[in-house]
């Protein structure tokens, strides 16, 4: 072992606590290296052991009066932290978008990876003292299944056919066909561990499995949550108490950051995040992720019921510019689909749409509009920069002979107004670690996350095949092609994805690696950072 590989042992050995301040030296010494640099070593090391104790404030940028405990009905945002930090899953994913064990300590697949078998630790316990069973696993899942489910994630588990309990601490999962990726679809935020209650279970008390206890919860503003004593897991859950404030405003939400009113805030207003990155006793981070901003089009609505049509708006973006001016550099051009260029099935071979006036003019001929108007609605709570976006989009697509009335809307109500409502409007979507889970909540026919209700059976068949293929090749192949499909024939366009860009006081101590399958290191902040000295 080299003296780098050495170092880099003891400070990993010195941040788990497995060593002392005086071994580390002793150690670092031995390697070769000088008194001051060694000490400077176990500075940052001690800098980056999480400590516990002490109270942090975020400020998020999303929240709504229509928010709620249902796990259903969890949305981006707000409500996805809040939902890490009470509860707890069966799997879960870590800073390098790997499938984890969490309440379940293992798991294995048989027959053809459509049947799976679940195994939850001993002595997981509720808030409320009562003891985690395979049956409020069955209950937990189940409330997301059959024809009177109103859950978002009950695409998700479309295919789980009958969960069945083998002891209290075994369950198993019988599929109606293979799924590779399924230890993944159950780390998904809406799959929480609850109380089963009569047969159901009882999501209004607000008790979880999870680091942090839910103190109070009022929708659209703001959540109170205190360290759970008995969590099975220590390495987790460092602060003593959390709140979470829903500041839809950009401007108060970068003034809080700025004035200390607030520990941490996302998203950072791209405009003044080099001023934010200068100010003293403010961090500022950014991770590349599968975070996209998308502007839907309603395709059961004229005229976005004509691909042409999508298609010509799609060529008249300018997405580089958008990308600049948007984006400040932090982000990367779409292709109009949701899987992004560090996924494992990124389609890498599809021509990638640019501003090109000549092609949206020619689907405008082929759609027989020679003078084509419609409006664009937007809002700052869609995404930071969202009102800017729409009038780089406006511009471009005058230059193609296209008519875009850009509408601004209010931030309050704009999820439960304006998205899925209006026939065009800006939006966005976290993004999800494995492909099916981004395209079976957001794509597939008749999901409630299908933002311009689009419906493609040729799209619907492959992706039921792709989740049962277990070679590697040929789900590669399945998922080139519904990219294909979905970037020319869906009813999103997806002209860049937006890295998470974050900021922190020198309050919160944070680890050196940010998970990036969500904002905010995976939405599991309040697991993952603790109160800084």
């Amino acid at each position: 072992m080299d003296q780098k590989d050495h170092l880099k042992l003891l400070e990993a050995r010195l941040r788990r606590g497995a060593i002392g301040r005086r071994q580390f030296m002793r150690g670092a010494l031995a390697t070769g290296i000088g008194l001051t640099a060694a000490g400077s070593l176990a500075d940052r090391a001690d800098a980056a052991t999480p400590k516990k104790g002490g109270m942090l404030t975020a400020g998020l940028g999303h929240g709504a009066t229509t928010d709620t405990l249902d796990p259903g009905r969890f949305e981006a945002g707000f409500l996805i932290p809040l939902a890490f930090g009470m509860h707890g899953y069966l799997t879960e994913i870590d800073a390098n978008s790997a499938v984890q064990p969490s309440l379940a300590e293992s798991w294995e697949a048989s027959d053809g990876a459509s049947v799976w078998t679940f195994t939850l630790r001993e002595g997981l316990e509720f808030h409320n003292g009562q003891p985690v069973t395979a049956e409020d696993v069955i209950a937990s899942i189940n409330y997301h299944r059959g024809e009177g489910s109103n859950s978002a994630a009950a695409p998700l588990v479309s295919d789980v056919a009958e969960i069945t309990a083998e002891g209290p601490r075994t369950v198993v999962f019988k599929l109606s066909g293979g799924n590779a990726d399924f230890p993944a679809v159950l780390s998904d935020y809406h799959f929480p561990i609850l109380p089963a209650v009569d047969g159901g279970i009882d999501w209004k008390a607000g008790i979880g499995t999870g680091p942090y206890r839910l103190d109070s919860f009022k929708p659209g503003v703001s959540a109170e949550l205190s360290r759970f004593e008995n969590h099975w897991n220590d390495q987790v859950g460092h602060v003593d108490q959390w709140r979470l404030l829903a500041l839809l405003d950009t401007n108060a939400r970068m003034t809080a950051a700025a004035s200390g009113d607030v520990d941490l805030v996302d998203k950072v207003d791209l405009k003044t995040a080099n001023l934010m990155a200068r100010k003293p006793g403010v961090t500022l981070h950014s991770v590349a992720g599968t975070q996209h901003y998308t502007f839907p089009m309603l395709t059961n609505i004229a005229p976005f019921d004509d691909n042409n049509v999508r298609q010509a708006l799609k060529w008249a973006m300018n997405r580089e510019e958008m990308v600049e001016k948007v984006l400040f550099g932090y982000g990367a051009v779409g292709n109009d689909h949701p899987i992004g260029p560090n996924q494992r099935f990124y389609n890498d071979q599809m021509e990638q749409k640019t501003f090109d006036p000549d092609k949206a003019k020619f689907y405008l001929d082929k759609a027989g509009i020679s003078d084509l108007s419609v409006p664009l609605t937007t809002s700052d709570a869609a995404f930071p920069g969202a009102v800017d976006a729409c009038l780089l989009i406006q511009n471009s697509a005058a230059k193609c002979g296209i008519t875009v009335d850009v509408e601004r809307a209010p931030n309050d109500g704009y999820w439960s107004d304006v998205w899925q409502k209006r026939p065009w409007c800006a939006s966005y979507m976290a993004g999800r670690p494995v492909e099916d889970l981004m395209f079976s909540l957001a794509y597939k026919s008749g999901v409630s996350w299908n933002e311009s209700f689009w419906s493609n059976e040729a799209f619907d068949a492959l992706l039921v095949a792709a989740r049962a293929e277990l070679d590697e090749t040929k789900r590669r192949e399945m998922y080139f092609e519904m990219q294909e499909i979905v970037a020319n024939q869906g009813g999103v366009a997806i002209p860049m994805f937006a890295s998470y860009v974050f900021a922190t006081a020198d309050s919160v101590g944070t680890p050196e690696a940010f998970a990036s399958n969500l904002d905010l290191d995976g939405s599991r902040f309040m697991e993952r950072w603790w109160k800084a000295d």
